[in-house]
C-alpha cells in the first residue's frame, strides 16, 4: 500500500512539472499563456530573447514570439499577415506600415540616437582633421558636413595629414545597412540629406533632386552592404579595425554590450556621436488586438521600461535611461542637443528608392 501511495504521488508530481511546463512560468497559475506573434527590427532582438523580459511579460500571460527583420523590408516586403504586431525602428518605417493596414495603431515605447562605432586611433586621425570634436559631455562627436566633405572629395585614410596609425588606401567611409532595406541607413540618409540642404529638412521635389548627387555617394561608395544593423556591428565587434574602421549603429546597441559586460567591448573600441543625429523612434505597430497588449505594456509597465533601459534603449520616462547610466557606469550623455527630424514618410521613401536604384539592381 506504501508503494501504492508513493508511486501515485510521484505520478502526481510529473503531471504537476508537466502543467507548469505547459503553463508557463511567471503566467497566471492555471491559466495557459497567450502567444504573440511578431516582427522586430534585429537591434531589438537582444532583448525580446531575454529571460527577464519573458517573464515580464508571463506575468501578464504573454507568450512573444519574434522574428527579426529590415525595418524598411518589414514596412515593404514583409507578409504580416501572420503577425499580431511590426515592431521597426523607426516612425516613417512605422507611418509606411500604419498606412497598409487599416485600424492599426502605434506606440512608442523607447527610442536610440544614431552613432558610429569606431575605434580610438580613427578619432585621433579625425580630430586632427578637425571632422572629430568634444561634446558638452565630454563625448566625441562627428561633424556631418565636415565629414562630407572628405568623402565629397574622395578622401583616402592614407591621406590624412600625419597618418602612421591606419594608412590604408581605402576611402574615409562610415559602414551602413543597405538603405533599400534598413532602418538605420535610412536614418543616416535624413541625416545626410538635412546637411546637404543647408541644415534644414528636405521638403520639395526639388530639393530632394539637389541633395541626391550629394548623398547617394556615401551609400554606393561603399560596395557590399547587408540589410540588417546586426551585421555590421557583429563584424565591427569580431573583425576589429582592419575590416570596417566605422560603423554606423543604434547607441542601444553599443550600451547593450558595456551592460552585458562580455568583453564584445574591447579597450580601443570608441562610440563617437553625430552632429546632428536622428533619434530613431522604435514604434511599434499593433496589427491585431494582441498587438494592442505589447505596445500598451512596453509603454507603461515600469518593468519592461526598466529593462529596455538597461539594453540601453532610452525610454518614454527618462529616469529609466538615466538610472541605466548612473547603475552601470554607460559612457553615455542622458541628453543630447543636436538633434533633427527625418523627413516625412513620402519624402524618406523617394529618397531612398532614389538611392536604391544606384546601386544598378
Amino acid at each position: 500500500m506504501k508503494r501504492l501511495i508513493s508511486i501515485g504521488l510521484a505520478a502526481v508530481l510529473v503531471i504537476g512539472v508537466a502543467l507548469a511546463v505547459i503553463f508557463g512560468r511567471g503566467g497566471t497559475e492555471g491559466t495557459q499563456l497567450t502567444t504573440v506573434r511578431g516582427v522586430i527590427g534585429s537591434e531589438k532582438l537582444a532583448f525580446f530573447s531575454d529571460q527577464r523580459v519573458k517573464d515580464a511579460f508571463a506575468k501578464h500571460g504573454l507568450d512573444v514570439q519574434v522574428d527579426p527583420a529590415g525595418s524598411r523590408q518589414m514596412a515593404t516586403q514583409t507578409d504580416l499577415s501572420k503577425y499580431d504586431f511590426a515592431f521597426p525602428s523607426s516612425s516613417p518605417a512605422a507611418d509606411r506600415i500604419q498606412h497598409d493596414h487599416a485600424n492599426s495603431h502605434t506606440y512608442a515605447p523607447f527610442s536610440s540616437p544614431m552613432a558610429v562605432a569606431t575605434f580610438a586611433p580613427i578619432v585621433d586621425l579625425l580630430t586632427k582633421a578637425g571632422v572629430v570634436h568634444k561634446g558638452a559631455g565630454d563625448y566625441d562627436v562627428l561633424d556631418i558636413a565636415k565629414y562630407m566633405q572628405l568623402t565629397a572629395n574622395g578622401t583616402r585614410w592614407d591621406q590624412l595629414p600625419g597618418n602612421t596609425s591606419y594608412p590604408v588606401r581605402k576611402n574615409v567611409l562610415i559602414t551602413t545597412t543597405d538603405p533599400r532595406d534598413s532602418n538605420s541607413a535610412a536614418m543616416y540618409l535624413a541625416i545626410a540629406t538635412y546637411v546637404a540642404n543647408g541644415d534644414n529638412v528636405v521638403n520639395t521635389p526639388d530639393q530632394e533632386a539637389a541633395v541626391l548627387p550629394k548623398v547617394t555617394p556615401l551609400f554606393t561608395n561603399q560596395g557590399y552592404t547587408q540589410n540588417s544593423t546586426d551585421a555590421p556591428f557583429e563584424d565591427y565587434l569580431s573583425a576589429g579595425i582592419g575590416r570596417n574602421p566605422m560603423v554606423l549603429v543604434y547607441e542601444a546597441q553599443y550600451a547593450d554590450r558595456i551592460v552585458r559586460n562580455d568583453g564584445s567591448i574591447k579597450p580601443d573600441m570608441r562610440l563617437v556621436y553625430l552632429s546632428p543625429t536622428v533619434y530613431s523612434k522604435h514604434t511599434l505597430v499593433a496589427l491585431k488586438s494582441p498587438g494592442d497588449q505589447i505596445g500598451q505594456l512596453l509603454t507603461s509597465d515600469p518593468e519592461l521600461a526598466s529593462l529596455a533601459a538597461t539594453f540601453g534603449f532610452r525610454t518614454q520616462d527618462p529616469k529609466y535611461f538615466t538610472q541605466a547610466v548612473s547603475q552601470h557606469k554607460l559612457p553615455l550623455p542622458t541628453d543630447l542637443v543636436d538633434t533633427v527630424d527625418p523627413p516625412s514618410f513620402e519624402t524618406l521613401e523617394r529618397l531612398l528608392d532614389a538611392v536604391g536604384k544606384q546601386y544598378g539592381s
